[in-house]
């Protein structure tokens, strides 16, 4: 039997910086977009749109650093970029 998407997610070693690498260049885009794309597209579940604050909030903290959201946002409005020296994502193999 396979393991869950986050049973394997659990193995990845974070250490988060207190800034994101991560940005939404403007929420008006967002708030225009009819797909909330994010949402779906990210392996870790880093966007999550809010109708009740009207804005998609960003848990950076999760980042795996597979560069999906650079590409996959329609309106490309999230800016990513690599984490500093020493902070982001650490895999284990094996």
């Amino acid at each position: 039997m396979s393991a869950s998407i986050e049973e394997r997610l659990f193995t990845i070693r974070y250490k988060a910086d207190r800034v994101s690498h991560l940005i939404i260049k403007d929420q008006e885009v967002c708030l225009a977009c009819p797909t909330k794309e994010c949402n779906w597209f990210c392996p870790s579940d880093v966007y999550l749109w809010h109708e009740a604050e009207r804005m998609t909030s960003v848990a950076y903290e999760n980042c795996i650093e597979c560069g999906t959201c650079r590409i996959a946002c329609p309106e490309y409005n999230i800016e990513w970029l690599y984490p500093k020296g020493g902070y982001g994502v650490t895999y284990k193999y094996g």
